[in-house]
């Protein structure tokens, strides 16, 4: 069809032990926003991976403009019009905006570098794409919604008709949501057709025309976004009904202290921190971006040195100097960046679920025992459900859902009895994120007691017994279940003054 910009079907591609797609299928119209939804593992960001040119198919058609072509190359792709946005996005930050635009294709006067030129055609640029960007920032100091402007003037300043976006709002707040979702309505009016790829499906209704779902490597309908509920999207994505609404919580029933921080202090991040943990609780932690949830939990775990403060476990004093420490005392941290902090992406499932704990698995000449790290990761595997062709299966080639369940048998194998979950349905689909949220359960039943920082307000509001609200590096307010609600955090999360625990 000459009036489409890309045309793909049959498309087929096999990795090592996984058959990532199967007959896949996927088409863009001009002006139009097309959602690609799935569950993770599906087979989403391959099949546009492929279009872009990263992975070459095994079978299949691919069309641009009604013309049949072979994508060899990322460049290749762009010289097509086509450009992909990763979700972790690939600036150089030592860089100026305009240098990160056309790297590799600055303007030159004579053998130097013409900076006037080329701080030029990117104001230009972003005056036609109505962003606002300074072309000589330098990209270490933008944040992280900025960066996201300079990789989408990146992609068209080759001029790409078609622009893939791989969860584009996955780390950004709602005014900067909002400001992204301007930029590409200005896009879809221009003509550009634009592939949105996202596990947030609130958002389909807003930005989106199309919607395309895939499960298990397949394509499974594309159907108007008009006409789709957010429940039959799921409904196809899964091929079951998730029941949005959790597993009820369990009862804290004992009023054990675990976990005691006083006066926890480090930079403006972490100032006067004190809050208790309870045996067998889900204790929330909210608050905007740079709230310092985050801080405050590396400086338990020791990640980062706190400048005062003290930590008491179990009612002894704790003395926790590094990750070590921590974990000697029974603290597993699972990082919001699970790639970067929480795996060996490398290695496979079984030399990761034992990582944490090895030296319960070596043996006094110094060999790891196989045949125990073997068992353990086996009993993981299926305790958690954690879906891969088998323990030997590298964890970088699994999907997000499965390696964050990798991540939780890591610490589940140290036996550790507090878990502090940053973000940890973060780039989660809907069906693992109903899995994770059954697992947490879980664990507070068997007496584990649980930290969960969280974005997602419905999230907190419905995993949490008790909610902490940050801003500006301080607690600022504690609701219990009953009398939280969305209004109620968000009031607490820009009042930069504590108020008295309710």
């Amino acid at each position: 069809m000459a009036d489409l910009l890309v045309e793909m079907t049959g498309i087929t591609k096999s990795f090592p032990g996984v058959r990532a797609l199967e007959d896949a299928r996927f088409d863009l119209r001009p002006g139009e926003v097309h959602a690609l939804v799935g569950e993770n593992g599906a087979g989403k960001s391959t099949l546009m991976k492929i279009l872009a040119g990263i992975y070459r198919r095994d079978a299949g058609t691919i069309r641009a403009k009604g013309q049949e072509v072979e994508i060899v190359s990322p460049r290749a792709a762009q010289d097509m019009g086509i450009s992909i946005i990763h979700q972790e996005l690939n600036l150089m930050g030592h860089l100026t905006v305009a240098q990160n635009v056309f790297i590799g294709r600055e303007p030159r006067r004579g053998v130097l570098l013409d900076d006037r030129t080329l701080n030029r055609k990117a104001a230009e640029l972003f005056e036609q794409l109505h962003i606002r960007l300074d072309p000589r920032a330098r990209v270490s100091k933008l944040a992280v919604a900025q960066q996201q402007m300079v990789e989408i003037a990146k992609a068209l300043s080759y001029n790409s008709d078609v622009l893939i976006m791989d969860e584009p709002t996955a780390a950004l707040t709602d005014g900067e949501i909002a400001e992204l979702f301007g930029i590409i309505r200005h896009l879809r009016e221009l003509g550009h057709g634009i592939v949105h790829i996202s596990h947030r499906l609130e958002e389909l209704k807003q930005i989106s025309d199309r919607v395309t779902v895939m499960r298990d490597a397949r394509y499974i309908e594309t159907v108007l976004t008009a006409e789709a509920t957010i429940g039959q999207i799921i409904s196809m994505m899964v091929g079951r009904t998730i029941f949005e609404a959790t597993p009820e919580l369990p009862e804290t029933v004992d009023p054990t202290i675990v976990l005691d921080v006083s006066g926890l202090n480090r930079g403006r991040q972490v100032r006067d921190v004190s809050f208790q943990l309870h045996r067998g609780e889900i204790l929330g932690v909210a608050g905007l971006v740079g709230a310092g949830r985050t801080e405050v939990m590396r400086s338990i775990f020791a990640a980062d040195r706190p400048e005062s403060g003290t930590i008491t476990i179990n009612g002894q004093p704790a003395t926790i100097h590094a990750p070590s420490d921590a974990v000697r005392y029974g603290i597993a941290y699972l990082s919001e960046d699970r790639k970067r902090y929480g795996l060996a992406l490398g290695m496979d499932v079984e030399i990761n679920t034992v990582l944490a704990s090895l030296r319960r698995f070596t043996s006094r000449f110094g060999w790891i025992r196989t045949g125990a790290t073997r068992k353990q990761a086996l009993e993981q595997v299926t305790s958690l459900a954690i879906k891969t062709p088998g323990i030997t299966q590298q964890v970088k080639n699994l999907s997000g859902g499965n390696q964050q369940k990798v991540v939780m048998a890591k610490w589940l194998t140290a036996d550790t009895d507090i878990l502090i979950f940053d973000e940890p349905t973060r780039g989660i689909d809907v069906g693992a994120k109903s899995e994770i949220y059954r697992l947490l359960n879980d664990l507070a039943r068997q007496g584990k007691s649980i930290i969960m920082i969280s974005s997602e307000l419905p999230e907190i509001l419905r995993m949490s017994h008790r909610i902490l609200v940050m801003c500006e590096g301080r607690i600022t307010g504690e609701l219990s279940s009953a009398e939280a609600t969305q209004e109620a955090i968000m009031t607490l999360a820009t009042q930069r003054e504590s108020v008295a625990v309710a």
